[in-house]
């Protein structure tokens, strides 16, 4: 009797203990459950911090491209290709307006001529000879020279040019170097208040191997009316054409075929390729007929098209 009791109770204790599994395994999904819920909500937070900062980093790159785009910039090529703003011509014409029209009361050199030619042999003063040896208007060292020099490519590699110790000492000796030479003596019968022939007349006098320099000189006098300054030293009532001459290049390259014009000013934005497909030319062709040995091109700049 007694061993059927103890074998009774041995079996009611297997059954208990088998009855305690469930359990256990209950106690093992638990934990699953929540590591699963702390990896989901680490992967959120994570992809909404990352598209928070995408939203503080993208306000001030718009801003700056804003900013950009409010600059018009043009490449001068002068003893080396510099790339500047609508400003800082603006600024340079201002920093050496005065010592232009002094060198014009003083050596008969139109002062616009001076400024236009500094903008462009020195890239506005941002060009690597004007920063180096404050050279504003690319001239070379020749025979006689005594001051101090440095090499610099232009024409043929490591040319000497003349360094001055400021701009103004650069401005003084281009007025001494023109008044001091005799192939240059023709300019000084042109009136003093007519750019173009200036212009001209530099080139034809071979101060630079560039055919379209005359161009390029009257093209920043213009565009920033440089020849007003002539007018303040000649004492002469001015009454400026600017907006005759605005509205002209306006309806000149709003519809420029249509006209049948044999020439195109290049406008903001426009590059050989757009123009090229204005007129149905090819690239090489309109280089070709510009003498143009790259594709750098300045607002302004007058193309033969036809």
């Amino acid at each position: 009797m007694f061993k059927k009791i103890l074998l009774a109770f041995t079996i009611i204790s297997l059954i208990g203990c088998n009855a305690t599994k469930p359990v256990i395994v209950t106690s093992k999904k638990a934990p699953l459950k929540q590591r699963t819920e702390i990896v989901q909500t680490t992967k959120k937070t994570a992809a909404i911090r990352s598209n928070t900062t995408k939203q503080i980093l993208s306000k001030p790159v718009k801003q700056q491209q804003q900013q950009q785009s409010n600059q018009e910039t043009e490449v001068i090529v002068s003893t080396s290709k510099t790339l500047v703003t609508n400003d800082v011509i603006k600024t340079y014409i201002y920093q050496f307006k005065d010592i232009a029209m002094g060198n014009m009361k003083n050596y008969g050199i139109p002062a616009s001529i001076i400024l236009a030619q500094g903008i462009l042999e020195s890239g506005a003063g941002r060009g690597d000879l004007a920063k180096n040896s404050n050279n504003h208007f690319g001239i070379k060292c020749h025979a006689g020279w005594t001051g101090e020099s440095v090499k610099h490519d232009d024409d043929a590699a490591q040319e000497c040019f003349r360094k001055y110790d400021n701009p103004s000492e650069s401005y003084k000796d281009h007025a001494l170097f023109l008044t001091g030479r005799s192939r240059y003596a023709k300019l000084f019968g042109f009136s003093k208040g007519d750019y173009k022939a200036w212009a001209k007349g530099l080139r034809a006098a071979g101060y630079a191997t560039d055919p379209k320099y005359p161009d390029k000189l009257i093209s920043y006098i213009e565009r920033y009316n440089l020849h007003e300054y002539d007018n303040q030293v000649l004492d002469v009532n001015y009454v400026s054409n600017e907006k005759q001459m605005v509205e002209e290049l306006r309806i000149e390259s709003k519809n420029p075929i249509d006209q049948g014009l044999t020439s195109y000013v290049v406008q903001k934005g426009d590059t050989l390729y757009s123009i090229s497909k204005k007129f149905e030319l090819r690239v090489e062709d309109l280089k070709q007929r510009n003498n143009l040995s790259d594709n750098a091109l300045s607002i302004g700049q007058k193309l033969v098209v036809k």
